[in-house]
């Protein structure tokens, strides 16, 4: 059986985190404020209209072949197919990590697709899931089960920036919003998450500080350069995960809900 390719950590998250992702841009129907592609054959970049800050996924595809070939092999071999077939497909493909992160890139591309991942998760109660989504249609379908963030290991985070915004407020969704400055994040409240803990370990907002590449000339550009002038932009590559109380809770398999 030709199975999915996943991946394990990266300059923000663990090894102990494997990933899969899927296409940018290409599996994002709620995307709006990020919406960037990568074309499948050149790399080269495309930002949507509406484009304030460029998808940092959609910046590695335009990067790296290797990248953008394995995003869009899991895309090709999910199509078309059937919510247990999926299921069948990603439980066959999962690896032996305990937390996995669904779309590093791309994002739930259809209600089948989404339903696929809630089945999965049932399926391995052992497992940690969580997914940052702009596809909140998606989620509200299934709200009755998922409730304001995701279930006990099925952990999901609304992305700010997307055509449904609104839903996250009506519905009081956990988010993640992406700010250009620590004082933005002081100012609503929120507090900066720098390795994921925030995302599966618990059921509040946060706030993520503005990372990757974005379009010349762009506030969102001009912002990325003060944070590197102080030593704030992308990753903090020297913070070891397990260090914070929560990564701790997550080693000894204790699940906080909030």
């Amino acid at each position: 059986m030709t199975t999915l390719k996943f991946g394990a950590g990266n300059a923000k998250l663990s090894k102990l985190i494997a990933t899969i992702s899927l296409p940018s841009g290409f599996t994002c129907p709620g995307a709006l404020e990020c919406l960037s592609k990568a074309n499948k054959v050149t790399g080269k970049i495309t930002d949507g209209a509406q484009t304030l800050f460029r998808c940092f996924s959609a910046s590695q595809e335009a990067l790296y072949r290797n990248v953008r070939e394995n995003r869009w092999f899991n895309f090709e071999l999910l199509k078309g197919k059937t919510i247990e077939e999926m299921a069948d497909l990603i439980g066959a493909s999962l690896p032996k990590q305990d937390i996995v992160r669904i779309h590093v890139g791309g994002d739930f591309f259809n209600q089948n697709y989404f339903d696929a991942w809630i089945l999965v998760s049932e399926r391995n109660p052992d497992k940690i899931f969580y997914a940052y989504t702009k596809s909140l249609h998606f989620w509200l379908s299934r709200f009755e089960k998922l409730g304001r963030a995701g279930t006990v290991n099925f952990k999901l985070t609304a992305s700010r920036g997307g055509k449904q915004d609104d839903l996250i407020s009506e519905f009081n969704l956990k988010e993640a919003v992406v700010v250009f400055t620590e004082e933005q994040a002081e100012e609503k409240g929120l507090i900066i998450d720098h390795d994921d803990t925030l995302a599966y370990l618990q059921d509040e907002s946060f706030a993520l500080l503005l990372h990757g590449a974005q379009p010349a000339g762009s506030d969102a550009s001009k912002a990325l350069q003060v944070l590197k002038k102080q030593g704030k932009g992308g990753y903090n590559k020297k913070k070891k995960w397990g260090e914070t109380k929560l990564a701790q809770k997550m080693l000894d398999k204790e699940v906080v809900n909030v």
